[in-house]
């Protein structure tokens, strides 16, 4: 340190007390027990949550290589170190999802939770709904149960409105990265919605295991980052961790299932059901603990839950002593009891038991309904209205805008049902009560100009109780003076007139704005609006999305109104779209297109296109429909699709983004508008179009057109001749370059070449995450077939294991190896095979090729020979009336029945073994003979005895048994060999028809064992 330095910090800390200095996240690396020292102090500086920030951002920086060339963070000892320490502070929090979501942001939890999958070895490229949660060691079943819990809070947390931050000064380099984190967000939660239901059958599977949970700790995450770890293997035992109990975890868990059903419930009524059946658990789970010492749940949102679900599903009855005062309300509504649910307001006003949201959100509930017809609701508006207004004063609230309306024009009835209430109402035993209620009398004679309204209420005995004479006197003087005109015999008063609080006014408006589906509400809510105050109100919830190709040309509208209409009717229409509620999208849609009609040909266009996704999504969603969709649509596909070339290909990105005289855009055009174009027009075998009439411009600078004439190309030639197979050949390429990483060789400090992979290769005319979610939009079977052909035998190719390879339909098309096999992502193959096989089966679970694919995967890619048995049988069930006909033998190939024979055997099932031996074409006697020598066969062993049919194994049978001593077994299967229908000398047709009755009675009882 120069002595200039050394000055300054001596002037410092001789004139205040000296102040620690917040400690660097590079000395938790130099000092190994620095960590636990520091998160024991009662504020450490920086906060845990700030820990987990710094080390996953400092483990995940890219690095430069010499030759400027931005690489992903290497792994090394440093960035693992890093990424150890971020999960041990989450590990001294307990794994509080309360407390790490509060404090990180959702891309930061979803780094650090993936890490933990990692320490905690859950298999890779596996779904986790695949995996048995009773077999996995506890801390890797936590781990597992931990992450999907994170995925359904964040999904019933992204659902919650949110109210947008002001705008602040234009900084480019701000907004580009606000925007990036904005886009990062927006894919993590698209995985996250898109494996909601794989998480939930997760958290289900937790909730049926019984046994106590252990959970990393800083210890069990010290045992994983050294070498000891992996030598006695602590971290893999029952007992290492933190113990969670089970009724612990189940607690938690019946509660975040509870959430991610109470929110699916506004588009599917029955989930409520069961969100109300897993907050019951909750509720006797947290009755049941005495210290509930894991579980962080907000008991008071538990109740709102809990209250919301009885109400929603119909469980009040009014007469049962433990329902709630909300429980009773909402049953009198539903039995439409309106006038006692008038006198529980007014009773209480005195006992003061129901917060003031809720009799505000029951009256909103009441007006809505009298808005959309529902008789007889007007005048109980107005009485519940009273009785909330007598409650604000009573409590020296404000008075709400609606009160102040309904005086501009008060009648008589009103008047008096006023006076009743204020005198039911009033607790004369407490002062501020009575103050309240004077000043409330006072005030409302003020704004009555009716001197009869005024005499009404200046005589009844609550104001004479409660006010002097003098204080009557001068409100009748104040009457006279104003003239006693009768407001009646003059016009209503604008709306914009009343003199309430604007912001409670603007607050009720934004709120009926949000709700409104209904173009012409939504036009006139929003005219009241731009009355009162003049902001862009297309920023009032920040879930109205409009797509970023539109943002730009909407927000160009001058008019401010106008700008608001048309973003909110586009933002709600595609919000009804995505819950495929498509009839008030398609309200919502045409009158935006009779609104921009009148001054902007562009958005003209917008809502036309947009129209045309409507109606192709909802003819693809329409149940059960296979019918051709009508001439005019298809016809409006195809004009969509030469309308103009969308965007320019990926290839050629990085020239015209640096062009000056690229064209500029007329028509902004959605991606996702051509992606389901092209997939329509192939769901629809309009093939001949793709292959014969798209215009080559569209096809060399359009990527989904490109892929979709490929496919039609390649699905019209099949099952061609050898030589018309170019086009096919032309789509291998194409995926294969989808599937490609780039690779680069970096020197290492030792003087080796190392090998730098990164994620994914940019010479693909898609990315791979969209290639994915454009083939599940495919239903058309033969273009599937393809799909899972090209990835079959692209998966066979770079894993290069011949003995298990996976087998599908027209393998013989595409080529037999790769040029450059080392620049395909395997592990992105394998997944993406994966995932477009059991996309298939959801369509069609009966089509047998798929089913034999599956079957495949199961047991040559994953080992799971359970899974792999159970669809080799249902392929074979689904070809021959479950077994009541011969099964092809193009379907029970050799190979397969020796992959079932392989599967049994794996899972101990011997003597099932020595059933399907029969069943080549040349019965492998060897493998049988094995397999009957094994003793600890978990199978039903001489239950299977009858439906052997081969007279050479039967009597083997009777020899081992015999051996050993086993005469009932041996009498078994001397009963089998002795039946008259297997004697060789009876003829051919005779031991045929005995062999096919024994083969259907077989694959039959498996399928019951195994289905």
């Amino acid at each position: 340190m120069s002595a200039e330095a050394a000055d300054r910090v001596a002037a410092v800390t001789g004139s205040r007390p000296g102040t620690p200095l917040q400690v660097s996240w590079f000395e938790f690396l130099l000092d190994g027990g620095l960590l636990e020292t520091h998160l024991q102090k009662a504020s450490p500086d920086p906060a845990p949550v700030q820990l987990i920030v710094q080390f996953l951002e400092q483990a995940s920086k890219p690095s430069v290589n010499e030759q400027n060339q931005v690489q992903p963070p290497a792994d090394n000892r440093r960035n693992r170190t890093l990424k150890l320490l971020a999960l041990k502070v989450a590990a001294h929090m307990k794994w509080d999802l309360d407390s790490l979501e509060r404090g990180l942001t959702i891309p930061v939890v979803n780094m650090l939770l993936n890490e933990l999958l990692c320490v905690s070895k859950v298999p890779a490229g596996v779904k986790h709904v695949e995996l048995d949660l009773s077999t996995l060691p506890p801390t890797t079943a936590m781990a597992v149960i931990i992450y999907n819990r994170w995925a359904i809070r964040t999904i019933v947390l992204s659902s919650f409105p949110e109210k947008q931050n002001k705008p602040g000064p234009h900084q480019m380099n701000m907004l580009s990265v606000v925007q990036q984190e904005k886009e990062l967000m927006e894919n993590i939660l698209a995985v996250l919605k898109e494996q909601a239901a794989d998480s939930v059958s997760v958290l289900d599977a937790a909730l049926r295991l019984k046994k106590d949970f252990y959970v990393h700790t800083l210890r069990t995450l010290d045992l994983l980052g050294s070498d000891a770890a992996a030598a006695n293997g602590e971290t893999e035992s029952s007992t290492a961790g933190l113990r969670i109990s089970a009724d612990e975890l189940h607690c938690q868990v019946h509660y975040d299932l509870g959430a991610i059903f109470f929110q699916r419930g506004c588009t599917d009524q029955p989930a409520y059901q069961k969100a109300r059946d897993h907050f019951r658990m909750t509720k006797e789970l947290l009755k049941k603990l005495d210290q509930a010492v894991h579980v962080h749940l907000d008991e008071k949102r538990l109740a709102g839950y809990w209250n919301a679900c009885k109400a929603l599903t119909g469980d009040c009855d009014p007469a049962d002593t433990h329902t709630t005062r909300y429980d009773q309300i909402h049953s009198l509504i539903r039995n439409q009891d309106y006038q006692a649910v008038v006198e529980a307001f007014i009773r209480d006003n005195a006992a003061r038991s129901l917060p003031t949201h809720f009799r505000r959100s029951v009256l909103r509930e009441l007006l809505y309904r009298a808005q959309q017809g529902e008789p007889g609701l007007d005048s109980l508006c107005r009485q519940l209205c009273v009785c909330n207004a007598v409650r604000d004063a009573l409590d020296g609230e404000v008075l709400s805008v609606g009160f102040q309306q309904l005086l501009l024009k008060p009648g008589k009835r009103i008047v008096d049902f006023l006076l009743e209430v204020s005198s039911r109402s009033l607790d004369r035993d407490r002062p501020s009560a009575r103050r309240n209620a004077a000043a409330f009398l006072r005030t409302l004679c003020e704004n009555l100009e009716d001197r009869v309204l005024v005499l009404t209420v200046t005589s009844h005995p609550l104001f004479l109780e409660l006010l002097r004479d003098d204080d009557r006197k001068v409100l009748m003087e104040q009457t006279r003076k104003k003239g006693g005109v009768n407001l009646s015999a003059k016009p209503l008063p604008s709306f914009y007139d009343i003199p309430a609080s604007a912001s409670v006014n603007i607050g009720q408006l934004e709120q009926q704005l949000i709700r409104a589906l209904d173009p012409r509400r939504i036009r006139q809510i929003l005219i009241e609006l731009h009355g009162l105050a003049e902001r862009p109100f297309w920023r009032v919830n920040g879930k109205w999305e409009v797509p970023p190709d539109y943002i730009g040309t909407v927000l160009a509208i001058k008019d401010g109104l106008t700008r608001d209409l048309v973003y909110i009717l586009m933002a709600k229409a595609l919000h009804c779209i995505s819950i495929k509620d498509f009839g008030p999208a398609r309200q919502l849609f045409a009158a935006c297109l009779e609104l921009v009609t009148e001054f902007s040909p562009k958005l003209r266009q917008v809502m036309l296109n947009e129209t045309l996704l409507l109606d192709v999504r909802a003819h693809e969603a329409a149940d059960g429909s296979r019918e051709r969709p009508p001439p005019d649509l298809v016809s409006r596909v195809r004009g969509y699709l030469e309308m103009r070339i969308h965007a320019p290909p990926i290839w050629a990105s990085h020239f015209l983004s640096s062009s000056p005289s690229a064209p500029p855009s007329h028509v902004p055009l959605r991606q996702v508008i051509g992606e389901e174009c092209v997939a329509f027009m192939l769901n629809w075998r309009e093939n001949d179009y793709l292959t014969l009439q798209v215009p080559p411009s569209l096809v060399m600078n359009n990527p989904y057109i490109k892929l979709g004439q490929l496919l039609a190309s390649t699905c019209k030639e099949l099952p061609g001749p050898k030589e018309s197979r170019r086009t096919a050949k032309e789509l291998w390429e194409v995926v294969v370059q989808i599937c490609s990483v780039s690779v680069q060789h970096k020197r290492s400090s030792d003087g080796r070449l190392g090998l730098i992979k990164q994620r994914e290769s940019s010479l693909g005319i898609l990315q791979r995450s969209k290639f994915i979610t454009f083939t599940k939009k495919l239903r058309e079977p033969l273009v599937l077939t393809t799909l899972i052909s090209l990835f079959v035998r692209l998966h066979s190719i770079v894993r290069d294991d011949i003995v298990n390879e996976v087998t599908a339909e027209h393998l013989s098309i595409w080529p037999s190896s790769l040029p450059n096999i080392q620049a395909v992502d395997v592990e992105a193959v394998a997944v993406t095979v994966k995932e477009l096989v059991s996309y298939a089966l959801t369509l069609n679970p009966n089509n047998q090729a798929w089913l034999v694919t599956q079957a495949d995967i199961y047991f040559a890619v994953t080992n799971q020979y359970s899974a792999a048995l159970s669809f080799y049988l249902q392929a074979g069930a689904v070809c021959s009336d479950f077994f009541t006909k011969p099964v092809p033998p193009d379907v029970y190939t050799d190979q397969v029945l020796k992959r079932m024979i392989k599967c049994c055997s794996m899972m101990n099932c011997h003597t099932q073994v020595a059933v399907l031996c029969q069943f080549l074409r040349e019965v492998d006697y060897m493998t049988a003979f094995k397999a009957l020598q094994e003793q600890n066969s978990h199978d039903a062993m001489d239950s299977f005895y009858d439906y052997i049919w081969d007279v050479t194994i039967l009597e083997y049978l009777t020899h081992i048994h015999h051996k050993r001593g086993e005469t009932e077994k041996r009498q078994i299967a001397v009963k089998a060999i002795g039946q008259t229908e297997l004697n060789s000398s009876n003829p051919e047709e005779v031991l045929q028809l005995a062999a096919q009755k024994r083969k259907k009675r077989f694959l039959q009882a498996m399928a019951k064992l195994y289905f």
